[in-house]
């Protein structure tokens, strides 16, 4: 099986629910979007999180979808900053107990942590303070790290570090890997739009959107959106929330559904479980539509839990699911 290495933000989430949005306002925080914070404002948060219920968890969108992808059994890596702190460690303990292979560099800065806010209506929020995680820097990438894999993920959180990206993508390439970017955010895209668009032009191989990233990218609905990106790389995917998926490949365009889910707990790592669903069809030499059914099982069943990770019993069901869609 092909084995994937995530590049990305070394971040522990902090969760909490909310009982209305009045705190998103308070703290500048548009809804559904991710705003790099300072210390202060981090400081700020964790005032009102000290007055509510949280809930930790490993988190960044590389990460997300690494993590998923070892929970299903693929060979997986992770390469990131933390900080020689407790959110470090909890990070450094979280991919060794899931067998993803640790290419974590250390910083004296504190370690990255996502305020994470989810609405009534499962909606996320994030209030990002990088910390470590914003310390990785192109020298420290070496070729070593690219051997034996197949795919380099890189989550587009990244991108306002031009250096670092290129020198990942140059790297990887040189060692004969593929390149998946997710665009990660529609604000992200929006702001660094060039440098976006000579990445998808130039270095990548497979996109994954969300609607509002493909539009942020494209000034198109996702019909639309698909066919311009995909032909700007190998593989597009737009992702439409519950309305399922678009997936483009040449000529080949397929339409996939979003699997019936009853009640949305928190929308927290769906397009990330998404790839990784996605990305381990694709490591298992599976049709694209069985790879983005595998990636609706994954996002569908992530979107009915608080975080990112799921229980055993939870992978034991995701797995039988799988299996019936493969006998298909």
């Amino acid at each position: 099986m092909d084995k994937i290495i995530g590049l990305g933000n070394a971040l522990v989430d902090v969760l909490a629910t909310l009982k209305d949005d009045t705190i998103l306002h308070e703290m500048g925080l548009p809804k559904g979007s991710m705003q790099l914070i300072d210390s202060a404002k981090l400081q700020q948060i964790n005032e009102h999180f000290d007055q509510m219920e949280t809930h930790l968890a490993t988190g960044g969108s590389a990460g997300n979808t690494i993590l998923g992808l070892s929970c299903l059994g693929a060979g997986t890596g992770f390469i990131g900053k933390v900080g020689k702190d407790s959110y470090g460690r909890f990070f450094h303990e979280n991919l060794q107990k899931n067998g993803i292979e640790d290419n974590l560099l250390l910083s004296d800065l504190p370690s990255g942590v996502a305020s994470t806010f989810i609405s009534k209506d499962g909606e996320r929020t994030f209030g990002t303070f990088l910390g470590a995680a914003a310390t990785l820097k192109a020298e420290d990438l070496l070729p070593d790290m690219f051997k034996d894999y197949t795919y380099l993920f890189i989550e587009g959180y990244l991108v306002q570090d031009h250096e670092l990206i290129l020198r990942a993508i140059t790297l990887a390439k040189e060692a004969g890997l593929q390149i998946c970017l997710d665009m990660a955010s529609y604000n992200t895209v929006a702001d660094d739009l060039e440098f976006f668009s000579i990445l998808v032009n130039k270095y990548v191989d497979i996109v994954f959107a969300n609607e509002e990233e493909a539009k942020a990218f494209t000034g198109e609905e996702p019909q639309v959106a698909l066919d311009i990106i995909g032909k700007q790389c190998s593989v597009a995917i737009v992702k439409v929330g519950s309305k399922g998926s678009y997936i483009r490949k040449g000529t080949e365009k397929i339409e996939v559904e979003a699997i019936p889910v009853e009640k949305v707990l928190d929308t927290t790592g769906a397009g990330d479980y998404f790839a990784a669903g996605f990305l381990y069809g694709l490591t298992c030499g599976y049709s694209l539509e069985k790879c983005a059914k595998i990636g609706s099982i994954l996002s569908g069943n992530v979107i009915q839990v608080i975080g990112t990770t799921m229980p055993a019993e939870r992978w034991d069901e995701i797995k039988l699911n799988i299996s019936e869609i493969l006998a298909e």
